[in-house]
């Protein structure tokens, strides 16, 4: 067998098996229920809680969860703002990197708040150490942020009939404290030993093998690296992310970087079913995103590795695969497996230039992020796959001719609206932002490097991007603009914001109800009939959706190349 696959499959089977017992200690952690790091936080976490003023012991209700949620994002965001458009008379940039305009500052700020990282800017001389280090802080609570808000809908499903579910300032803690900082710091001494820098030193001089002077970035990018993939946030320090040697060396960074991203969406799932004492359903769950993440890498791996027929035409050797804006010490295989990796789980990191890669393999790319419920980002993952869930409960019980009903509680209509509103939300602002781009030439024809269908593909992976709060994009685009900045800003609110409210808001109604024993003719909802009814609500609600968008870019594209 090709070891670029053999690569690929430990990769994917190493992530599982660690994030089986990862997602035992998440439930532990969340069940405030003993652990072998508490003799380290307990001691940390009450002197934050008695100088912050928080009562840990104090249950919220889910309104008080989003309002807490809320608060502390817009005090994030408005500090951030002060940082970034000042940074250029701040401390710490020693290459003098300007402060950013208000318009940047506004999209940098908002998209590394909500866990997108949209950057419109290149990493290394776009910002200053100090902004650096902030956007790294925001890598860290914007992950607890969606893992606190998951824990909400957790114990909506732990306990049978509440309206108190937990602390939301607790389940954030402990997210950055019990989970997220450990996994950093040994992600981040890993990459360090192969290379990637932990500095606060300025630009490097060095000799090149031709002779000439060079200029090389460097800074704290190992810390940087770490929670960028831990939190799935996908931020790179460097302008070219992933696929800058300083920031993913060798191919083992390649194989950690992959797996840090991977291991607590992985993990979230497995911690839901010992959380509620439902393993089965969490399986079924693992099983059906599982099902779908293939669906989309398998023929993104082939496809690398056959090579481009455009080039090969031209007579030059296609044997190592369609290598146009990819790295050779990691190859196409492995780069095609992360174009999917990232793009469904919403880290927006990237190894290669996805503008480069062929067209199916960029329509896959978008359709995870269109989809946006396979494994997804740490904590909302779970939620955007909780909507899918209550609409195929929905559809399910009404095929039986019963009254829907979920761990005991009735699917009623207010619960379906909200849902549907969710569900229809992602496509609307996806497709009204691509076409309002389309129709107005100075947003968008000015600032596309490629004219055609791949043109329309550009514009309609910016905003695909923005929405699924991923970050990755078609850098052809010319998207710092204020059009860009403030459009893509806007749609990083929305997109992150109502699709946490929606299912928490569902799992707080759903747990105040009154709670009905299951029975025989109760909907079975960990069995692989449910699954394969719950994949196919997600095809038909989440994919088709695009299907009219995706024949005018990247298939009409594809029909022009072979």
């Amino acid at each position: 067998m090709n070891t670029e696959i053999l690569g690929i499959i430990a990769m994917f089977l190493l992530t599982l098996a660690l994030a089986i017992p990862l997602g035992k200690y998440i439930s532990k952690v969340y069940g405030m229920e003993k652990t072998w790091l508490d003799f380290i936080f307990n001691p940390l976490e009450k002197l934050f809680f008695k100088i912050s003023g928080v009562n840990p012991p104090e249950e919220m209700n889910w309104k008080q969860h989003m309002k807490a949620l809320l608060t502390i994002n817009l005090i994030w965001f408005v500090l951030g703002m002060i940082i970034l458009m000042t940074m250029g008379s701040l401390p710490l940039n020693p290459d003098g990197n300007p402060s950013m305009s208000a318009d940047l500052a506004f999209n940098t700020v908002i998209s590394f708040v909500v866990n997108c990282n949209l950057q419109h800017y290149s990493g290394e001389t776009g910002i200053s150490y100090l902004g650096q280090f902030y956007l790294m802080f925001l890598q860290f609570v914007s992950a607890a942020t969606g893992m606190a808000a998951a824990v909400v809908v957790f114990r909506a499903f732990r306990d049978k009939t509440t309206t108190e579910l937990g602390n939301f300032y607790t389940y954030f803690m402990k997210s950055c404290t019990r989970i997220l900082l450990p996994l950093s710091f040994v992600v981040a001494a890993l990459l360090a030993f192969q290379g990637t820098p932990m500095t606060f030193e300025g630009k490097d001089s060095i000799t090149t093998l031709q002779g000439d002077a060079q200029e090389v970035s460097r800074g704290p990018a190992a810390g940087f690296v770490a929670i960028k993939h831990i939190g799935t946030n996908g931020g790179g320090f460097f302008g070219t992310n992933g696929a800058h040697p300083l920031e993913n060396p060798t191919y083992f960074s390649n194989m950690l970087e992959m797996w840090a991203q991977m291991i607590i969406p992985f993990a979230m799932i497995f911690a839901f079913g010992y959380f509620i004492k439902r393993k089965k359903f969490s399986w079924m769950i693992f099983g059906v995103m599982t099902i779908g993440f293939l669906a989309l890498a398998i023929p993104n791996v082939i496809g690398e590795m056959q090579g481009n027929p455009m080039i090969e035409k031209m007579g030059i050797d296609t044997s190592l695969g369609a290598m146009e804006g990819k790295e050779t010490r990691i190859g196409a295989a492995a780069t095609g497996y992360w174009s999917i990796a990232t793009t469904v789980i919403s880290t927006g990191s990237v190894n290669s230039m996805h503008d480069s890669t062929m067209p199916l393999s960029g329509m896959n790319e978008l359709l995870a992020m269109m989809i946006n419920s396979f494994y997804g980002g740490v904590g909302v993952g779970i939620l955007n796959f909780f909507v899918f869930i209550i609409l195929a409960v929905f559809i399910s019980g009404l095929m039986v001719g019963r009254t829907p009903e979920f761990f005991g509680k009735k699917v009623e209509a207010r619960e379906m609206k909200i849902a549907m509103i969710i569900a229809l939300m992602h496509p609307f602002l996806i497709l009204v932002g691509t076409a309002l781009t389309a129709a107005i030439p100075e947003f968008g024809t000015a600032t596309l490097n490629n004219p055609g269908f791949h043109g329309l593909s550009e514009m309609l992976y910016e905003f695909t991007s923005a929405s699924a709060n991923n970050g990755s994009g078609f850098e052809g685009l010319g998207d710092n603009t204020v059009w860009w900045n403030v459009s893509t800003g806007i749609v990083l609110i929305l997109a992150r914001f109502l699709p946490i409210i929606g299912p928490v808001a569902i799992a707080g109604l759903l747990a105040q109800k009154k709670y009905i024993p299951e029975s025989d003719g109760t909907l079975r909802t960990d069995t692989g009939t449910f699954g394969v009814v719950t994949l196919t609500v997600i095809v038909i609600i989440a994919a088709l959706a695009f299907f009219p968008v995706l024949a005018l870019g990247p298939i009409a594209e594809y029909f022009t190349i072979y």
